[in-house]
């Protein structure tokens, strides 16, 4: 388990909401790479694939780089243009959060009792 795991096993142990976040931007990210790759591996670029869906090179980037709230509609014109077609699958929500290891560490996290710190003092001087 990478660094980045880690963090987000303990952040998401310490805070639910966190891990709902967390995984909408991957999801949103994960999406958005998916949708570059299939243009390059089409060897198209931006400004091909918006020529061939009638709008800018800006709204595909937008779509690449922010792709949180792009319509069904939208998807499946991108993916024939750059000669895909769109496959969804419903999964259930356990299923979808975050990964498998991660929530092994979360559980474990959960499973230990809480350290405590040992308290800090501050040395004093006495003037004499």
């Amino acid at each position: 388990m990478d660094d980045l795991d880690r963090y987000v096993a303990e952040r998401a142990a310490r805070d639910p909401e966190f891990v709902e976040g967390f995984e909408r931007g991957r999801r949103a990210f994960k999406l958005g790479v998916m949708l570059k790759v299939a243009r390059q591996d089409a060897g198209l670029t931006q400004a091909e694939v918006a020529s061939r869906l009638g709008t800018h090179k800006s709204a595909i980037s937008r779509m690449e780089n922010h792709a949180e709230d792009i319509r069904l509609s939208t998807l499946q014109r991108y993916a024939e243009a750059v000669g895909c077609i769109l496959a969804l699958e419903l999964r259930p929500e356990a299923e979808g959060m975050i990964p498998t290891a991660v929530r092994a560490v979360a559980a474990e996290a959960e499973a230990q009792p809480a350290r405590k710190r040992p308290r800090r003092t501050r040395a004093t001087a006495t003037a004499g």
